[in-house]
């Protein structure tokens, strides 16, 4: 149908108004053009500048978060007599974030990242606040799992910001700036939360942060409304052929379902060697195998070249270095005799290395050499994690452990950075949302059946009880020496085995 004479003149004004803004037309010196400016900007510049700030604040909230709340965790489940659930309070928060990344890949690619990312921010708030406030262990366990959805969804929905509002050749900068943003919240986040539990109390940990997401929400939700809204270009027309207009996969949301609930069974038989613990633990695997093979892409534990191999070696990398990162402060604390304190503070160089690594992946001219950086970084991530039970000789030095972390954090850097810009590489745009949750989901459920895996092996060998890697609890305090050994060395042959993955991330 023709436009009407007042539309187009409507048209042309804007036209005119957008070509004074850019420095061209008729009666306007000639400038920039802002298309060509978004070219050669960087992620601080001018067209990405309030976007990149307020999504990076997402990320360095999260940090703060993660690295706050585990220093007073502890004192929380004490003061709610909930000692006894000290566990749950972290894997309520894991089985829900599985839920929430595959639900945010499906929203993402139907409707747009910007819906689970506000609400997965409004989430991530209210369950803080929820256990802040909360009065008995099992309302605080509650509330981390409501932060659990939340987080869950912004992670995958920060992925789906990326791949649709930079080019590729930003990516790997802004993925290098979400690293950074965990190095001072590594650094100061236990610090400030130990000093706000001793004079204020654990309740201001949770409190403090929900007023801290205004600045982001009010930066990145209007630049992600205009560069990265409405579902992906090819998303629309298969959802409704599928589903009916942009209707939700029904089959992913069940296997979502089974995932989370398989998770958190393992994690629960985990804490326990006892024979009746099997029960749950056998149910989880039944629930976890079938579910696993459903949301992950075909081939990935085969290590299929491309996008399978990128998903498995996220899941390698994350989950030998977490499981083995664990149990360092509480080696330093039970066999070297240090504070938790010293012990924790030994891992804290660690955050400026990673980001270190991950600006190093982000230099263009290195993108060629990806895989071998890759394959580097999990060598790296490997010796370092062979290296740090060398301080059970009472003849190497405690620093021995901050030194190799470092280097093996520096891999780290390498790596992660490297698997999130390769699945964006890989990933058509409607598909964007699905692989991300799909590397999320690789890399938590990595964590939980290394860190069950570890933690038998530990208990088994006469470690003590340990609270899936976040705290010590009554009877780790005689842990032997090789319960230790039996933790590291495994977690380095499976690191090592990354680096053979890496090798395979791109498709010939």
């Amino acid at each position: 149908m023709p436009l009407t004479l007042k539309r187009m003149a409507a048209l042309e004004n804007d036209r005119e108004i957008d070509e004074k803004d850019l420095g061209v037309g008729p009666g306007v010196a000639p400038g920039p053009d802002l298309a060509a400016l978004a070219e050669v900007e960087g992620v601080l510049g001018r067209t990405y500048r309030a976007l990149s700030v307020g999504i990076v604040t997402v990320v360095l909230l999260i940090a703060f978060e993660a690295t706050a709340v585990g220093t007073a965790m502890p004192v929380a489940a004490r003061e709610l007599d909930g000692v006894s659930l000290y566990a749950f309070a972290f894997s309520g928060y894991f089985t829900t974030s599985l839920f929430g990344m595959v639900l945010a890949g499906q929203w993402a690619d139907r409707r747009g990242p910007l819906g689970p990312l506000a609400v997965g921010i409004g989430a991530f708030a209210a369950g803080l606040v929820v256990s802040g406030t909360a009065g008995g262990m099992w309302l605080f366990v509650g509330g981390r799992a409501v932060q659990g959805l939340g987080g869950g969804l912004v992670i995958v929905a920060l992925y789906v910001v990326v791949s649709r509002a930079y080019p590729q050749r930003l990516r790997p900068a802004i993925m290098a700036a979400f690293a950074a943003g965990w190095v001072v919240p590594s650094i100061v986040g236990p610090l400030a939360a130990g000093a706000v539990t001793e004079h204020l109390g654990w309740r201001w940990v949770f409190l403090g942060i929900p007023v801290l997401v205004l600045l982001p929400l009010a930066l990145a939700l209007p630049q992600i409304r205009r560069r990265a809204a409405g579902p992906a270009p090819g998303a629309v027309g298969e959802a409704s052929g599928r589903a009916g207009g942009g209707a939700f996969d029904r089959r992913r949301i069940r296997l979502a379902f089974a995932i989370s609930l398989g998770a958190g069974l393992l994690q629960y038989a985990a804490q326990d060697l006892r024979p009746l613990a099997l029960l749950p633990g056998v149910l989880g695997v039944i629930l976890l195998v079938p579910s696993v093979r459903g949301l992950l892409p075909r081939g990935t534990y085969r290590a299929v070249r491309g996008l399978p191999s990128v998903v498995l070696l996220r899941g390698v990398a994350a989950g030998s270095f977490v499981a083995a990162e664990s149990f360092v402060p509480l080696m330093l604390v039970t066999q070297r005799g240090l504070s938790p304190t010293l012990a924790g503070s030994s891992l804290a160089a660690g955050g400026a290395t990673w980001a270190l690594g991950s600006w190093i992946q982000s230099r263009p001219r290195l993108d060629p050499y990806r895989e071998r950086l890759v394959a580097g970084g999990m060598v790296l991530v490997a010796a370092a994690i062979a290296a740090a039970p060398s301080v059970l000789i009472a003849a190497v030095p405690v620093w021995v452990v901050a030194v190799v972390w470092g280097f093996g954090c520096l891999g780290m850097g390498l790596v992660i950075s490297s698997t999130s810009v390769l699945l964006l590489q890989l990933s058509a745009p409607e598909e964007a949302g699905t692989n991300s949750a799909a590397l999320q989901i690789s890399d938590g459920l990595a964590n939980v059946v290394l860190l069950a895996a570890g933690g038998a092996a530990f208990a088994a060998l006469g470690g003590g009880a340990v609270g899936q890697g976040h705290g010590v609890v009554d009877g780790a305090g005689g842990s032997h020496p090789a319960a230790f050994v039996a933790v590291f060395l495994p977690m380095a042959g499976v690191a090592l085995a990354g680096a053979w993955v890496g090798t395979r991330l791109r498709e010939r």
